[in-house]
């Protein structure tokens, strides 16, 4: 969808300084230099040239009659500037009514009974959903949950506000107008230890236990798990990475035979799969870890919607 942001009719109302010259195009260009800091990033995500967004810039800084972005040239990060944070707020606003309007019509004509679409990670799936969404059942058996397992913040808040779902859980989702944001649990991180390590000894040990020691970790490709790694590196805390994986079960049973530490999620340690296997609150906290439910702002959202939200905070409340 590219066109004016001016509005049609019997009567056009009076030409405004943008008509017929900024489109949505522009307005993402915004977003997304915005969002990446820079001119090359935010065309490599949206499929453009970096020639082409800097034109698309351009446009929308000639019509504002202002510069909307620092340059400082080199590889420093472009920056908003006053006039561009106020016009990156509106574009948001914006492109989400637009979204908004485009989820709903295809939700509109969307054949068969009524659907949830939840974005959530394997934890969330494993130690929240079944109770929620058996109590959620009981209440609406007409309608259909389906579950599509993402990891990465920004995708899930990307795929709310496109309208591709209807909730997502969400751990420190970073703020954004186009969702609605419900804090369910603190999800710190714990160690994950055999009962017969000398680790286990301490209920609260310090994180420092993990220097030098055998570490079973997740995958890179995670982003909180790229953030644990360099904020114990700042501690001069340096574990010695054995194994990666993105399973849960194949973590845990690494752990279990002995291979190797593991740093989890408390969510995730609360229901380990194996005997062999306990978990430790150390003294310190690293970072908050907040797990929340969202759900798109600019969206209407049905009563079915948010029964299932309130079914949710009941289990997060029980399970903290």
């Amino acid at each position: 969808m590219h066109g004016s942001l001016g509005v049609g009719g019997d009567e056009d109302p009076p030409s405004g300084p943008l008509d017929g010259r900024v489109g949505l195009r522009e307005l993402r260009a915004l977003v997304a230099v915005a969002d990446t800091g820079s001119f090359r990033r935010a065309a490599e995500r949206l499929g453009y040239t970096q020639s082409a967004v800097s034109h698309q810039i351009a446009v929308l800084e000639a019509a504002l009659g202002a510069p909307l972005f620092t340059r400082p040239g080199g590889r420093a990060a472009v920056a908003l500037t006053p006039a561009g944070e106020a016009a990156n707020r509106h574009a948001r606003r914006a492109l989400g009514a637009v979204d908004a309007l485009a989820a709903e019509v295809r939700a509109s004509s969307r054949p068969g009974p009524a659907r949830i679409r939840v974005g959530a990670f394997h934890t969330a799936v494993a130690e929240l959903l079944p109770a929620a969404l058996r109590a959620f059942a009981e209440e609406r058996p007409g309608v259909d949950v389906v579950l599509s397992e993402t990891t990465e913040s920004q995708d899930l808040i990307a795929l709310l506000a496109r309208g591709d779902l209807d909730l997502a859980f969400v751990l420190n989702p970073p703020p954004d107008e186009r969702v609605e944001t419900v804090p369910l649990v603190e999800d710190p991180w714990v160690i994950l230890t055999p009962r017969d390590d000398p680790v286990a000894e301490d209920p609260h040990p310090s994180f420092d236990v993990l220097d030098g020691a055998r570490l079973v970790a997740w995958s890179l490709k995670w982003r909180t798990q790229v953030e644990l790694e360099e904020i114990l590196a700042r501690r001069g805390i340096h574990p010695r990475v054995v194994y990666r994986t993105d399973d849960n079960l194949a973590l845990q049973r690494l752990v279990a035979v002995g291979l190797g530490h593991a740093c989890v999620g408390r969510l995730a340690a609360r229901n380990t799969v194996d005997r062999r296997l306990t978990w430790l609150m150390p003294r310190e906290s690293l970072t908050r870890r907040q797990l929340a439910l969202c759900y798109p702002r600019q969206r209407e959202v049905s009563g079915s919607v948010m029964a299932l939200v309130a079914a949710v905070r009941a289990q997060a409340g029980a399970r903290d």
